[in-house]
């Protein structure tokens, strides 16, 4: 029997919050419920499929709980709150999306697996963390807490200051083999969340668990890289990437080679905390797969992406 194509679909955890007014765990899953059509419209295209997605938010959200919390039970340690998020929000997905293959008459396995994903702690990141995590504090109350809990803090965009923690490469998905192997039996599989849980091997080969958080997109890249993806899928808030964005010469790009999209980027044409990164990780995919193409659009518009009339592709060939 001729093997399906894959595509790794990379849903943001903010793309499952549409404004703060909407961020309970009903108001999520509304929103994965009203994202996971389109999912099944690849499915009923003959795609198989692994989704990853990010966690940012709601692992704020549990460190928060925690931090008001800390006079009655222990603090949540990052990497648990990373696997508290890959099980509640795979559920949301699991669920939703077994609703729907069964609304359209199909059967389909799906499963959330608990992903670890191996870092080292030689990353340079370890010596800049600079990723923003938890609550907003004042100064006096970050620097505090800097000072009793160990916790390296920053300045957040003119809204406060947070904990930051380093965002290390990933350098291994451990459960790699057993996402195989779940797709050779025809599962839809949800893994990877938050980018995996960030896991180290100490000097006997053991896991052990780090302080940090792995960026979604380029874990993603990695994940699809080692399984030879034919596709990397980022969803995102616009159909299509632009160059000169919001200004008069704006230009909406359909197709991107890697050398292009290269030297945009260095151009300073891709925001650094908005579409670079997602470039980037689709440069890193195309880089460990030549034959895969990337893709960039709105949720709402893959399946017009897939037939060409939409969305920014990046490959090698054309």
């Amino acid at each position: 029997m001729k093997k399906k194509p894959l595509a790794v679909v990379a849903f943001g955890g903010n793309a499952l919050i549409d404004d703060n007014a909407h961020s309970s765990i009903q108001d999520q899953y509304q929103t994965v419920i009203n994202n996971v059509g389109y999912l099944v419209d690849l499915i009923e295209q003959g795609w198989d499929l692994v989704l990853t997605h990010g966690n940012g938010p709601q692992v704020g959200f549990i460190l928060r709980r925690s931090e008001l919390a800390a006079h009655e039970v222990d603090p949540v340690p990052i990497d648990y709150a990373v696997g508290d998020t890959q099980g509640a929000i795979g559920y949301m997905f699991q669920k939703a999306l077994s609703n729907e293959l069964q609304r359209r008459g199909l059967s389909r396995p799906v499963v959330t697996l608990v992903t670890q994903t191996r870092v080292s702690t030689d990353d340079l990141a370890f010596n800049a963390p600079n990723k923003p995590i938890g609550s907003f504090m004042d100064k006096a109350t970050a620097e505090k807490c800097a000072t009793e809990l160990g916790w390296h803090i920053m300045e957040d965009s003119g809204r406060g200051w947070r904990r930051c923690v380093a965002s290390p490469q990933p350098h291994e998905i451990i459960e790699l083999d057993s996402i195989k192997t779940l797709l050779e039996c025809g599962s839809l599989v949800i893994a990877a969340g938050g980018g995996g849980i960030p896991v180290e091997r100490n000097s006997e080969g053991e896991l052990v668990g780090v302080e940090a958080v792995i960026d979604k997109d380029v874990a993603s890249a990695l994940l699809a890289k080692e399984l030879q993806a034919d596709m990397l899928i980022i969803p995102t808030g616009v159909e299509k990437v632009a160059i000169n964005f919001g200004q008069a010469n704006e230009q909406w790009l359909n197709q991107l080679t890697p050398a292009d999209a290269l030297a945009f980027g260095n151009q300073g044409q891709f925001g650094e905390g908005s579409m670079k990164p997602k470039v980037d990780a689709l440069l890193q995919f195309l880089e460990g797969n030549p034959q895969g193409a990337g893709l960039i659009t709105k949720a709402n518009t893959l399946i017009q992406a897939i037939n060409g009339t939409t969305g920014t592709w990046i490959r090698n060939n054309y």
